[in-house]
């Protein structure tokens, strides 16, 4: 006889189901790039079938492996990885989810391509980095017209060609960046590595880089002392005659999570280099590659949210416990309807920076100024909220959360990676402080947002007023940062989701900004409708 019948276990989720997210397909055609739809949901039904959902987990359970040596002693500085990587690299640079946005003149091009990086990064999380980054080094290269002439059609071609070959040679091309070292971490202006100037007007850069990214990548932005100061350099893996550049891999680090993903340390060897703009310019011309992929942090915290509150109501509609399913049991519901109104808010900001990025490059200076402060306070505020969420909706799980087979925990590792990628807690903070005071007019773009609802809520308006204060009150301003800019963009959020009519509108003001609720997820007050709330996620 069977020793147990198994029931009261949760079905698969379809992708059909998952894919289905009422926030981006309104933020889509809101931010003019309706014209993507056809392709995002294409992408994100693949994000939610089984043979990409094996993909995300064969990358991350097959980490990479570095190869320092050929079989006869030779340095190649290599990095394998499971063919499963290279599944999910196909799709997204096929996809357009790196850099093409560049060569793309439609309007919303830059939202298309942040909803598909939304659509497809929920499959797994690793290979969004050299995604971001490949897509953030096109406007630094653009100081070089000769340098962006030679790579950027290579950089935004739809072809995933993986490999060391002579950059020109190859069908596509990937970048990263490399700017940290180990004694200085986020102050890069204490970088050691040299940078000597050759007869021929190319440099050779000797020292180490604590954090590398996807070091397989093709071509690279660094940080470097040159005579002039520190600049910025463009290294490429191989060189011109085809040899490869002393790009030495000395480790790869062993993270929490973002595991499919390589991470070197590296040294140059008296590296081969171009510079990139003026020297002891490095910083202002680098920082665009930096706003860039602070972009893509929020949009991949998002990414992280919206995954996490689909799993948990999935798993919570077909569980049952004392007599009936838990998305039909009070608590649980309020539990579940705070995720989904933290996840409605990260997508809404996520995809109106995203739209404020496409009409900056556009020349809209409003816009530009409202990206350059909106993007500082939500790379601050959402992030530092996607490992809270993520730890609520593997709870909702149980025990079975706790599971690898669930997918929760490599949810949960991988979520603190975005508040820390390109500036921790404190240096987004502190940016958006030298932001609103090097440039005024950040913050009348911020507030025209904020006013545009003026007088529809008066949790909105009482907040709003309150920030002003804050804000006129130059005592301590750095020591009051993280709290200055949790309320700049907690009331940002609150103001796109009361302007669009967004479902999680009341709840999130009565929360978020008149703290009605509790600190923990799952203290909506009494009264709180849930079911608007719910039904913006698969099985409730």
């Amino acid at each position: 006889m069977s020793t147990h019948e198994v029931t009261n276990q949760v079905p698969a989720l379809t992708a059909r189901e998952a894919a289905a997210d009422p926030a981006l397909f309104e933020a889509l055609h809101r931010e003019r790039a309706g014209w993507a739809e056809a392709e995002v949901r294409e992408l994100g039904l693949r994000a939610w079938d089984e043979p990409a959902r094996e993909w995300g987990r064969l990358a991350n359970e097959h980490e990479p492996i570095l190869r320092s040596h050929d079989r006869t002693g030779h340095r190649i500085d290599e990095v394998e990885f499971h063919p499963a990587w290279h599944e999910l690299m196909t799709v997204a640079i096929e996809h357009g989810l790196h850099a093409s946005p560049w060569q793309d003149d439609r309007v919303g091009a830059h939202v298309a391509r942040a909803a598909k990086l939304y659509a497809w990064g929920q499959v797994e999380a690793g290979h969004m980095c050299p995604l971001s980054m490949t897509y953030a080094s096109v406007p630094v290269l653009r100081v070089e017209p000769e340098l962006a002439e030679r790579y950027e059609p290579l950089l935004a071609a739809r072809t995933y060609d993986f490999g060391l070959r002579e950059p020109t040679a190859k069908r596509g091309l990937l970048a990263g960046m490399s700017m940290t070292e180990k004694q200085g971490g986020s102050d890069v202006r204490t970088n050691t590595t040299l940078a000597a100037p050759t007869a021929d007007g190319s440099y050779r850069l000797t020292g180490h880089k604590w954090f590398t990214s996807a070091p397989m990548s093709d071509l690279f932005l660094t940080l470097a002392q040159a005579p002039g100061g520190l600049s910025c350099f463009l290294v490429p893996r191989v060189l011109p005659d085809g040899t490869r550049n002393t790009f030495r891999l000395m480790r790869l680090k062993d993270k929490l999570g973002n595991r499919s993903n390589a991470s070197a340390e590296i040294e140059y060897e008296g590296a081969y280099a171009r510079l990139v703009g003026a020297e002891g310019e490095g910083v202002r011309t680098i920082v665009t590659m930096v706003n860039a992929t602070r972009l893509d942090c929020v949009i991949g915290a998002a990414v992280g949210m919206r995954v996490g509150a689909v799993r948990a109501a999935h798993h919570a509609a077909h569980r049952w416990a004392f007599g009936a399913a838990l998305i039909h049991q009070p608590l649980m519901r309020n539990v579940l309807a705070d995720l989904v109104i933290e996840s409605e808010a990260a997508t809404t900001v996520a995809m109106r920076l995203a739209g404020a990025a496409d009409r900056a490059l556009r020349g809209d200076p409003a816009e530009a100024a409202f990206r350059r402060i909106a993007v500082a306070v939500s790379k601050y505020w959402v992030c530092k909220r996607g490992p809270m969420h993520a730890a609520e909706a593997l709870e909702c799980l149980g025990g079975n959360g706790y599971v690898e087979e669930s997918g929760l925990p490599r949810l949960y590792r991988e979520a603190p990676l975005v508040s820390i990628w390109e500036g921790s807690g404190n240096v987004a903070a502190l940016d958006a402080l030298r932001a609103m005071a090097r440039e005024p007019a950040c913050v009348d773009a911020y507030f025209a947002e904020i006013d545009a609802v003026a007088g529809a809520d008066r949790r909105l308006d009482a907040a709003a007023a309150a920030l002003r204060k804050e804000l006129a009150d130059p005592s301590e301003a750095e020591f009051r940062a993280r709290r200055l800019v949790e309320s700049m963009a907690v009331l940002l959020q609150g103001a796109l989701l009361v302007r669009y009519a967004n479902p999680a509108a009341d709840a999130f003001c009565a929360t978020r900004l008149a703290r009605e609720g509790g600190h923990a997820f799952g203290t909506l007050p009494a009264g709180t409708d849930t079911a608007p709330l719910l039904a913006r996620v698969p099985g409730a």
